[in-house]
């Protein structure tokens, strides 16, 4: 029992200590916002002034307010420039800490400006307003500088990269348009049949007869015709012979009967009765 009390009383002032701390850092935050408004409304008001100053009151006075007017000007140009391009560029850090050297020159020579506004000796302030207004030039001439190449630098880093993204977009545009103008063939020619060789071969039915046979084809009917009409032919002879005996063998060829392919739609030659 005692070990749960003691949890829930850490617990307990763990999440104070949390609220204090975060209520200190709520405070904190707002308290540096009203400062910043602050600030920044004060420099509305000097700035303000100054201009009605050196526009209405001729004369050293006037010229003193202008000097101080641009020395504010351009060294808050400045400071804005090189705090908002550090982030980016690391290399701006060395600008910006030579900057802060600065700034103490234009701070020390902005408080020496406004003591002198009020001076009633008008001729010897006339006498100090040369030294014044170069020492101001010096000062405005460095802080210009240095947020011109700042301004520059960025300015060139966007250039690179926009020349390196062009780039890239040619090369991408180029690939997107590489396309064959010569339409390719879709349908293919077909090949040509070859004919069927059939010279040599030539298969014929022949109707059975009493007087010759019907084993050889036409060769075997055409060479006894041609051994009855032609006598002195020796080969003819022989083959008109053996007309009466039954089959009558075929013509020789450049292949020899054995060697020729049998063919299922041939018929088979029947042999002549004797009978």
């Amino acid at each position: 029992m005692e070990a749960v009390i003691a949890v829930v009383a850490l617990f307990f002032v763990l999440f104070v200590v949390l609220g204090a701390y975060a209520t200190v850092k709520a405070v904190g935050a707002a308290k540096r916002g009203v400062d910043r408004t602050i600030t920044q409304a004060k420099r509305t008001v000097e700035d303000t002034t100054l201009r009605a100053r050196s526009l209405a009151q001729p004369g050293p006075v006037g010229q003193l307010a202008d000097l101080r007017l641009k020395l504010r000007t351009s060294m808050r140009a400045t400071q804005e420039a090189l705090q908002a391009g550090v982030g980016e560029d690391e290399s701006l850090k060395e600008s910006l800490a030579l900057f802060e050297q600065l700034s103490k020159h234009g701070r020390e020579l902005d408080d020496e400006l406004r003591r002198l506004e009020p001076e009633p000796d008008r001729a010897k302030l006339a006498q100090r307003l040369p030294a014044l207004r170069e020492r101001t030039e010096r000062i405005i001439k460095s802080a210009d500088s240095l947020r011109w190449a700042a301004h520059d630098r960025a300015r060139k880093f966007a250039e690179d990269d926009l020349d390196t993204l062009s780039a890239q977009i040619d090369v991408e545009a180029g690939a997107l348009r590489h396309w064959t103008t010569e339409p390719a063939a879709v349908w293919p020619e077909a090949p040509k049949p070859e004919s069927t060789a059939t010279t040599g071969q030539t298969w014929q039915e022949t109707p059975e007869s009493g007087g010759a046979g019907s084993g050889a084809g036409a060769s075997g009917g055409a060479g006894s015709g041609a051994s009855r009409g032609a006598a002195g032919a020796g080969g003819g002879a022989s083959r008109g012979g053996e007309a009466s005996g039954g089959q009558e063998p075929p013509r020789p060829a450049i292949t020899p009967p054995s060697a020729r392919p049998t063919y299922p739609w041939q018929k088979k030659s029947h042999p002549e009765s004797t009978t």
